[in-house]
């Protein structure tokens, strides 16, 4: 299996080249890649790596001025990979970041924040962020490079290859294996890592009902998702079942699409769409790995997928924008709503093969049309660009260099 290099790599670079001595946090989904890069770092500066995952690495950590010394001593980076698995992470984290000059870079799921309860907020100011998400287009084509007469080709494939077996690192990668392989690889990944870790950091009690939800939600791709809906097929409470869906939120399982809210009284919807940051998973779920073409809900998948390009690249660059769907009363619908932080507007139609665009919205705004045949060109010019291509933090910027 090989390594692919990894966009948020810059980002890591300059957070160690700078003077920057925050802990940098990188956030993502199990199996996206997170310990690869720790992996590929402690090689890189013959430092050790700590997973908190196991009890022998979180009892080297005790909070205690000497014990964490000895430790800075004889790293000049720390790297911690599953943070969010140490229930004192925080105050260990503050003590590193308060005591000591050294960086200290620290992987894992966003729960550390909701597991830490205001335990984390004695964080701010102290930390930057950045994601490692399954893998982007972009990513894919920054390893494969391939040749201009031959890009067309690998864009077309790669999508279809995206929207079939999604892009999870280790399921890219393994593409010398059997269909049967992969789908044993996905269903493990689904398994033992989307519900499996999921359930037990939240002690969730009902592993089949958390995997019932995610398959209502993989069967109305592009379509609404009540969550009442939901609870009443499943014989569950709406608190439930909205709890639920919240975890899969932070936990980069589901990308939620909000609807679009004006003055006027044309729009409605109280409901959210919900799309997968992968679609090997989704497809895992409904169990059905066949070609587009065979398939009812192509256009649903296309439009997933669309989104979660745009939703890695929002991360990945820090590009400071909301997305929407908007909807009127008689039924016509824009599938994406763009707004930047000054109030400019982006209407953007998603269409499996052609369409255009609908003129609904009822602000000023620019439209743009995105197909399977012009994803390639189109995805770079959707979202605004970024002042600069620094990490997403939640502090002041990582200076340049």
């Amino acid at each position: 299996m090989s390594i692919l290099k990894r966009a948020i790599e810059i980002d890591i670079n300059a957070y160690i080249k700078s003077n920057e001595t925050k802990i940098l946090f990188i956030w993502g989904p199990r199996r996206s890649g997170k310990t690869t890069l720790i992996n590929k770092l402690a090689k890189k500066f013959n430092v050790a790596k700590y997973n908190f995952d196991l009890a022998s690495d979180r009892d080297k950590f005790a909070p205690r001025r000497e014990v964490l010394e000895k430790i800075v001593k004889e790293n000049n980076i720390i790297l911690i990979d599953e943070v969010q698995s140490h229930p004192g992470s925080t105050i260990i984290l503050k003590l590193l970041h308060d005591e000591f000059n050294v960086n200290v870079i620290a992987t894992g799921s966003s729960e550390l924040r909701q597991k830490s309860g205001q335990k984390f907020d004695s964080l701010a100011g102290r930390f930057n962020e950045i994601y490692c998400l399954p893998l982007s287009i972009k990513e894919i084509a920054d390893n494969v490079n391939p040749k201009d007469s031959e890009r067309e080709n690998f864009y077309k494939n790669t999508a279809i290859n995206s929207q079939i077996w999604g892009t999870y690192p280790e399921v890219y990668t393994q593409n010398n294996i059997s269909e049967n392989k992969r789908i044993d690889l996905l269903q493990r990944i689904l398994d033992t890592y989307v519900l499996k870790d999921i359930v037990d950091i939240y002690e969730l009690k009902n592993q089949k009902l958390a995997k019932d939800i995610l398959t209502k939600v993989a069967l109305q791709l592009g379509s609404e998702v009540s969550i009442r809906e939901i609870a009443n097929s499943l014989g569950a409470y709406h608190t439930t079942v909205s709890n639920y869906l919240e975890i899969f939120i932070k936990n980069y399982i589901l990308i939620p699409l909000p609807s679009f809210k004006t003055n006027t009284r044309k729009a409605v919807s109280e409901n959210r769409k919900l799309y997968f940051y992968d679609l090997g998973i989704r497809n895992m779920l409904i169990q059905d790995f066949r070609d587009l073409e065979l398939r009812q809900d192509k256009g649903g998948v296309f439009e997933n997928f669309i989104m979660i390009e745009l939703e890695k690249t929002r991360r990945l660059t820090n590009t400071k924008v909301n997305f929407y769907f908007y909807r009127e009363y008689g039924g016509k619908e824009i599938d994406l709503i763009i707004e930047d932080y000054k109030k400019n507007y982006i209407t953007v139609e998603i269409k499996q093969n052609k369409g255009k665009s609908r003129d609904i919205f009822p602000i000023k705004n620019i439209s743009k049309v995105i197909t399977s045949r012009n994803y390639f060109e189109k995805l770079p010019t959707i979202l605004p660009t970024p002042p600069t291509s620094t990490p997403a933090t939640s502090t002041p910027k990582l200076k340049n260099i």
